[in-house]
């Protein structure tokens, strides 16, 4: 049978959307900066896949050290799976998020001593599961979520030929091992963006609540950061 290799935008991007923890109120404080790492687990069933996302977030800061030390062929055979994505480390930079969408079957796996928590599943197409990464490309999230952005902290975003404004929700050392915080804030002389787009940061001066209700927009830039369009004015 063919392995599967996850769509490496696709489902992450959905996946990351979703409430990361939940406390009982549906919601979760403090996330600025702080570091997760993810694993997706992709299922075949027929002309369907069924995927998995665990993350870290609740049970450790996921160490690097056994992070990089993941034998992705023997974490997928440990878990059953016929394809596997490690999705990370990445960092928030939202300081909120309530929503809807976590799993609750409190099922938690261990890989290489890094436990991670079962948070959602999803039926994907089997062209979802083998499709390729396409950059600055809006794919279609089907989520309910608040993303809270507090004033005083600094927010990084692109603007399309349209005018439509996408604001990094979380940073990624996937692709370059050494970003920092501190980074983000030349990052816009490294990216290779399409004709038309632009690159920004500033500091809030309020906070600021970015919803989406039952549908968000969500691109990656090259160095997969991951943006949430806002509405227009």
């Amino acid at each position: 049978m063919k392995r599967f290799r996850l769509a490496a935008l696709s489902l992450p991007a959905l996946l990351l959307a979703l409430p990361a923890v939940a406390d009982e109120q549906g919601s979760k404080t403090g996330l600025f900066n702080t570091r997760y790492c993810e694993i997706l687990t992709l299922n075949r069933n027929g002309l369907k896949a069924k995927a998995t996302v665990y993350n870290t977030i609740g049970f450790n800061d996921c160490p690097a050290s056994a992070w990089n030390g993941i034998d992705k062929k023997a974490a997928t055979k440990q878990l059953g799976a016929d394809g596997l994505d490690m999705n990370g480390p990445r960092y928030w930079l939202i300081d909120g998020i309530k929503g809807k969408g976590v799993s609750a079957t409190g099922k938690t796996i261990t890989v290489n001593g890094i436990e991670m928590g079962e948070r959602a599943t999803l039926d994907v197409s089997l062209k979802q599961a083998l499709g390729g990464r396409k950059l600055y490309s809006p794919n279609e999230v089907k989520r309910e979520t608040v993303f809270t952005f507090r004033a005083g902290k600094p927010v990084f975003e692109l603007k399309d030929p349209e005018g439509n404004v996408y604001r990094m929700q979380s940073y990624s050392q996937i692709v370059n091992k050494k970003e920092t915080l501190e980074d983000l804030a030349g990052l816009g002389a490294k990216l290779k963006l399409p004709k038309g787009w632009t690159y920004s940061t500033r500091v809030l001066d309020k906070d600021y609540d970015l919803l989406a209700t039952g549908l968000a927009y969500v691109v990656q830039d090259d160095f997969q950061n991951t943006y949430q369009r806002l509405p227009k004015p």
